[in-house]
């Protein structure tokens, strides 16, 4: 069994192939104005490496965000594409709860807590970042704080109100996607693929741009229901 996963929700592109971290075959590549054209030759490059063709792939999980809207829309364009022209099962989980569970296999690795409180974090502009919580007790996810937007002066309080450990811009990899679908609560599947849009986090930059110059919201903008 091989499951394709993929991280385009940072400046790091990051593709795996495989069943856990363990066995992942990983790719990344800097630079999020490469993402577009890289990302199906990458994909390539790790199937591959693997000795796997796309007949033997089982399904995809995608880092959902949030993160940067061009790079998001990259990879659900891929998945969707993929999953209605093979068939395949779509599994997402936030791009920050990736970096948490790397961070948690390190500090139990190193001898520290697996069970503690980590709350990961990235850049969101304009002064913000995104946010999100969780503990990993063995063999699962427990979400004490789902992603959003917070001001950068507000982490420190919020990592001590939820008795947390700051985790702070950790390189997208997504090998530890493939390792979240080992756990209880540590992905989401998809079933209505078509409708399914990132979790952007914030309007795009040129959205918010055209905002204020009319001072009103877009209509239809990316991502709204309906």
């Amino acid at each position: 069994m091989t499951w394709l996963a993929i991280d385009t929700a940072t400046a790091r592109a990051s593709v795996a192939a495989g069943t856990s971290a363990a066995d992942a075959v990983e790719e990344t590549l800097d630079g999020a104005r490469q993402h577009a054209r890289a990302l199906i030759p990458m994909v390539e490059r790790v199937l591959a490496r693997r000795g796997a063709a796309l007949g033997d792939v089982e399904g995809i999980i995608v880092a959902d965000g949030p993160g940067s809207f061009t790079g998001l829309r990259v990879s659900a364009a891929f998945a969707k594409a993929l999953v209605d022209a093979r068939g395949l099962a779509l599994r997402t989980a936030p791009s920050l709860l990736a970096r948490a569970a790397a961070a948690d296999a390190s500090a139990a690795g190193a001898g520290g807590l697996a069970t503690a409180a980590l709350l990961a974090t990235a850049d969101a502009l304009r002064g913000d970042r995104y946010a999100g919580a969780w503990r990993f007790p063995a063999g699962r996810v427990e979400t004490l704080l789902a992603p959003r937007v917070i001001r950068a002066d507000a982490l420190a309080d919020l990592a001590a109100g939820l008795g947390a450990r700051l985790v702070g811009d950790e390189p997208a990899s997504a090998r530890w996607l493939l390792e979240l679908m080992r756990r209880d609560g540590g992905t989401t599947r998809v079933d209505h693929v078509q409708s399914w849009e990132p979790v952007y986090g914030r309007p795009a930059e040129a959205q918010a741009k055209w905002e204020r110059e009319h001072g009103h919201g877009l209509p239809d903008p990316a991502g709204a229901a309906g």
